[in-house]
């Protein structure tokens, strides 16, 4: 009986630090995607440090482009605010998973800078998507974005021309 009762404690204090572990583990991703959410709403470039490995890939699988290093990464934040001064990105829901999270957002913003060689359309947009981020020390190493970016070219006045 004795041996069944320390078996069981030993048992209760495993899941209870566990649940605990699993807890501040959760607390710290979720104060991580506000940082982050937080760096793109702000353009404060210095904020990705805390977020993102410094060896970070970020794969835009709409675009088929990826962006390798957490430098890349913020010079491509950059030039997003550069097109979109306005820009806010809101974090419709985070789901975390042992070595990933998830994030699905909302962006909106006006494009009032230029898009690469493109000039600014004035036009506002708003459009959602999905982000897959591998987690290694709680820092992300690997993303995946996935958005339709041909409604977000519809609404800056783009057309889409059938072939020929």
């Amino acid at each position: 009986m004795k041996k069944a009762v320390l078996v069981f404690l030993a048992f209760s204090l495993f899941a209870f630090a566990s649940c605990q572990q699993k807890n501040d583990i959760e607390k710290e991703r979720i104060a991580k995607a506000e940082l982050y959410v937080n760096a793109w709403n702000t353009g404060d470039l210095s904020l990705f440090d805390e977020v993102l490995s410094p060896e970070c890939v970020r794969h835009h699988v709409d675009m088929d482009m990826d962006f390798k290093g957490a430098e890349a990464i913020k010079q491509y934040a950059a030039s997003v605010r550069v097109s979109f001064p306005d820009f806010k990105v809101s974090l419709d829901e985070l789901i975390i998973a042992e070595n990933h999270s998830i994030g699905r957002w909302t962006v909106t913003g006006t494009n009032t800078g230029p898009i690469g060689d493109s000039p600014p359309t004035g036009q506002k947009v708003k459009y959602s998507g999905i982000e897959v981020s591998r987690i290694v020390d709680e820092k992300v190493v690997e993303s995946w974005i996935y958005f339709n970016q041909a409604a977000q070219l519809i609404q800056l006045g783009y057309t889409i021309t059938p072939p020929k």
